[in-house]
C-alpha cells in the first residue's frame, strides 16, 4: 500500500496538483520513521535488506511504479572484476569485494548468472602498453587472475576476434539485473522492510526533530514548472537517511535545507546506447572489450544469460540532465536510440570484429551514467558521505554510483553499515 495513503490518509492537503516543489509542509501529517532509504534501485534495495538484516524498521521510497527502472535496469549486466580502477579507491575496494559477495549471494540464491570471463584486446600497436597498465593496476586491486597473451592465442578462442594481444579476465561474468533486484527485495521485505512506489521525496531539512523529509505522491509532480511551488503531503522524521536516489541523488541533496552545498557535487550525466546484433548466431563465447576510452569502458561484445549479444554502451554527454530536479526525481531522461547511431558503432566494433556485416546492427536500449566527472576529466570515485563529513546526523549520501555500482552493490552497503552503523 502507498505510504501517503497508508500514514497520511484523509489529511491529504488540496489543491497541490500543479503547484511546484518547495520545503514547504502546510500542516501535512509528521510521521516517525527508524530507517528511510531513497531510491529502489539495486544499491537501494541491498540497503534495505542490509539495515533490516540489522534490526532496523526500514521502508523505502521510490518515484517510480516499481524497482530498478534507472540505472540498476539499463546497463551491460556485467560482473566486473576490479581491472580498471585506481588502486586503493571505492571503485576498486568495493568492485573486487563486490564481487566475490555477488557471486556468493547469487550462487545461495539462485539467481542466475554466469562466469563468462572476457577478453580485453590491442588491435593496434600503440594500445599494447595500455594492456600492460591494465594488467599492473588490476595486480595493485587484488585482481591476480589476468592472464596477457598473444593475438593469435585469444584468436584460437575466440575465431571471430581480431587483436594483437588480449587479457583474459576468467572471474568476469554477467547476471540477471532483474533477478538480482527481485531476490533482494524479497529478502527484505521478508524482514520487515516496506516499500512505497509512485513516492517522491521532494526537499528535506534539519529542523527541531532532526531530519525532516518533504515527501509526496509523485503523480503530483507531473504539472510541475520551474520556479512554482508544491507543498508536502507527509513529512517523514527518521533517524537514518540513506539517500541511494541513482540519477537524481545529487539533485535531491541540493534540495536538502543545512546540508551544506559545498559538500553536494556537480553532476554529470552521459548516455550510453547498446545495438543488438540481428540475423546471425553469436560470434563470440566470452566477453571482448576494446580498451578504455573518455568517459566509458569502450564499445564492447556483452552476451545475455539468453545468448543474446549486444554492442555498447558508447558515450554521449547530455548537458540538460540536471538542469530540472523534479525531471530527474521523476526519471525524464531521454531513452530513446536513434537507428542512425549504428553509423558510430560499425567501424569501432570492425577494430576487433571485421566480420560485421552491414545491416546487422538493430536499436536496443540506453541508459544514463549518474557521473561526477564530465568531458576529458579523470574519472570520478563513488562518493559515500556520512555526518563524519557534513555534520548532518542520520544522513548518508551516495554519490555518482555508476559502473561498477552493480557489481559492488552488496559491498557498498556492507561499508556503509561497518561505517556508520
Amino acid at each position: 500500500m502507498l505510504l501517503l495513503r497508508r500514514l497520511a490518509g484523509a489529511a491529504r492537503p488540496r489543491g497541490l496538483a500543479g503547484r511546484g516543489l518547495a520545503s514547504g509542509t502546510s500542516g501535512a501529517p509528521r510521521e516517525a520513521a527508524d530507517a528511510v532509504v531513497v531510491g529502489a534501485g539495486v544499491v537501494g534495495l541491498a540497503a534495505a535488506r542490509a539495515l533490516a538484516m540489522a534490526g532496523r524498521e526500514v521502508v523505502v521510497v521510490e518515484a517510480a511504479p516499481s524497482f530498478g527502472t534507472g540505472t540498476s535496469s539499463r546497463n551491460s549486466e556485467v560482473i566486473h572484476a576490479g581491472i580498471y580502477y585506481p588502486p586503493r579507491s571505492l571503485k576498486a575496494t568495493l568492485c573486487v569485494r563486490g564481487k566475490e559477495m555477488l557471486y556468493k549471494y547469487c550462487e545461495e540464491r539462485g539467481v542466475a548468472h554466469k562466469r563468462i570471463s572476457k577478453l580485453i584486446v590491442a588491435t593496434g600497436a600503440a594500445e599494447i602498453p595500455k594492456l600492460d597498465m591494465l594488467l599492473r593496476n588490476a595486480k595493485e586491486n587484488g585482481v591476480d587472475d589476468l592472464q596477457l597473451m598473444e593475438g593469435s592465442e585469444a584468436m584460437e578462442m575466440e575465431p571471430e576476434l581480431r587483436c594483437l594481444k588480449a587479457l583474459l579476465s576468467p572471474s568476469t561474468g554477467i547476471i540477471d539485473s532483474h533477478s538480482l533486484m527481485l531476490s533482494l527485495l524479497a529478502d527484505a521485505e521478508n524482514l520487515g522492510a516496506t516499500v512505497s512506489y509512485n513516492t517522491a521525496v521532494i526537499s528535506a531539512h534539519v529542523g527541531s526533530e532532526g531530519l525532516e523529509l518533504h515527501v509526496c505522491e509523485s503523480k503530483e509532480l507531473q504539472n510541475y514548472l520551474v520556479g512554482s511551488h508544491v507543498n508536502a503531503q507527509l513529512v517523514l522524521l527518521p533517524k537514518l537517511v540513506i539517500n541511494s536516489a541513482g540519477l537524481s541523488a545529487v539533485p535531491l541533496a541540493k534540495q536538502f535545507r543545512g546540508l551544506d552545498q559545498a559538500f553536494v557535487p556537480t553532476p554529470h550525466y552521459a548516455r550510453g546506447c547498446y545495438f543488438t546484433l540481428s540475423q546471425t548466431k553469436s560470434p563470440f563465447r566470452r566477453l571482448i572489450y576494446p580498451l578504455p576510452e573518455d568517459g566509458g569502458i569502450g564499445v564492447h561484445v556483452t552476451i545475455d544469460l539468453n545468448g543474446l549479444v549486444r554492442f555498447g554502451p558508447d558515450v554521449e554527454w547530455i548537458s540538460d540532465g540536471g538542469k530540472d530536479h523534479v525531471s530527474c526525481f521523476l526519471n525524464k531522461f531521454d531513452y530513446s536510440v536513434s537507428p542512425t547511431r549504428c553509423s558510430v558503432f560499425y567501424p569501432v566494433i570492425r577494430k576487433y570484429f571485421p566480420n560485421l556485416k552491414d545491416g546487422s546492427l538493430e536499436p536496443g536500449y540506453s541508459g544514463i551514467r549518474p557521473k561526477l566527472s564530465g568531458p576529458g576529466q579523470p574519472p570520478s570515485d563513488f562518493v559515500i558521505q556520512g555526518w563524519d563529513v557534513h555534520g548532518i546526523p542520520g544522513l548518508v549520501n551516495l554519490f555518482g554510483i555508476e559502473s561498477p555500482g552493480l557489481t559492488s552493490s552488496l559491498a557498498i552497503v556492507e561499508h556503509v553499515v561497518s561505517k556508520y552503523l
